[in-house]
Formats: structure tokens, sequence, C-alpha cells
């Protein structure tokens, strides 16, 4: 029997409106196949308490100039990064709110650049992780772990998660068309219901996949496969 997906559209809002709640809109799908916004996420700074206080001076608090996802925020402050090469990232952007430990996150650009031998991890895994200075414009933080590079991961919330049929730490991949079409492999499943759909790569992914301005790519679990 074919189903008229009009019909159980007009359904599913009838049903919500009786109920008083928000129809969700249908997850985008090609080919069956999931598709998931992309932001490309540039070098950024998180900071502890402690730390803020020695690099911005006690008591300081961030400024918040954009909202981001999940309760975060990119702020007004900036630091500068340095690495065994001494020479330096300037502009290094915070995003707040401030965090139980420091994370600096940057590419493996930035890695070769500064020389520190950055794993690539998951967001909050810093144990044994790189270690590099951080200057602010009250005081200088030399950390012994925090910078990673962070790995490719895709924030949904549960629904989403119950829609596509996967879980908070399931690893998929993800096709990028265009030009430079690329696969992109072991994407980390992130779930959380302050999360809305969208897959995080770094800037050193973004220019290899020919990525600027807004993007999506297919979502595959690891045992399947797009034709085309």
């Amino acid at each position: 029997m074919t189903v008229d997906e009009n019909l159980v559209r007009q359904i599913v809002a009838q049903v919500c409106g009786a109920a008083n709640l928000p129809a969700k809109a249908p997850a985008a799908k090609k080919d069956g196949f999931p598709i998931i916004p992309v932001a490309v996420s540039a070098r950024h700074v998180h900071l502890s308490r402690k730390d803020m206080d020695v690099l911005f001076g006690p008591g300081s608090e961030l400024t918040p100039v954009k909202t981001l996802m999940g309760g975060q925020f990119a702020a007004k402050e900036q630091v500068t990064i340095v690495g065994p090469s001494l020479r330096p990232i300037e502009k290094v952007r915070v995003l707040g709110p401030l965090r139980r430990q420091t994370q600096v996150e940057i590419s493996a650009t930035d890695a070769f650049l500064l020389k520190v031998k950055a794993p690539v991890r998951p967001s909050g895994d810093l144990k044994g992780s790189a270690g590099i200075t951080v200057v602010g414009p009250k005081g200088v933080l030399k950390l012994e772990e925090g910078c990673i590079i962070a790995n490719r991961h895709i924030h949904m919330s549960p629904d989403d998660a119950g829609r596509f049929g996967v879980k908070d730490g399931d690893y998929v991949n993800t096709l990028a068309e265009g030009e430079r079409r690329t696969m992109f492999y072991g994407v980390q499943i992130r779930v959380d219901p302050k999360f809305t759909l969208e897959m995080h790569i770094d800037t050193d992914d973004a220019n290899a996949a020919g990525m600027s301005g807004v993007h999506q790519v297919t979502m595959l679990k690891r045992d399947q496969k797009l034709v085309g």
C-alpha cells in the first residue's frame, strides 16, 4: 500500500495541535539517508574559573558576543597561544561558559606551526594531551596538558538519534558532495537534549572538502554504502 506523505503530515499536525504540542518537521533525508548541517569550528579555547582569573584578572567574566549551540557562546575575550616553535597564534577566541578544565582546540595545521603534538580527541578527553602556553592581557598560563585536535562529531537531540537509529558514542561516516567530494570516516555521535542537529569539523577538514558558507553532509552508518 502506498502511503500518502502529505496526509500523514496533516494527521500529525492535527494530533499535535489537539495536544497543544509543536509539530516536529521530519528530518531531511537523501535516498533514505539523513542530511546533516555542517558547522566549521575554528581554533578556540575553553577556560576554567581559575585560569580565567590568571589570564584576565581575578573575578573577571566572559563577555558573550554570539550565542552558540547547547548553551555555549563566543566571547569577546581572546588569547594568544604559543608552542615550542615560539611562533604565536594571536586572537584565539574564548568560548563560554567557563568549564571545569581549560581546553585548547586547534587544527593539525596549527599543531604543525606551533610544533605541539596535539592528539585527536573528543572534547573533554584531555588526559595525556599536549601542553601549551596561553597568554592573556593579565597573565600567562603554562598548561601541562589540555591541547587537542577535536575529533569530527555530530551533535543531535535524543529525538534525532531515535529517528536515525544511533546513540551517544556511536561512530558513523559522512559524505560531503561537491567538486571535492569527500567521505569523512569515524564521526562520533554526541547526543544531548540541549543539542541541535549539526556536524562539527575543523578548518583543515573544511578546506580539504572545499566547504565554505552553508554546507551539509549525508550520514551513513559504518556498514552502509551510498551508490552514485
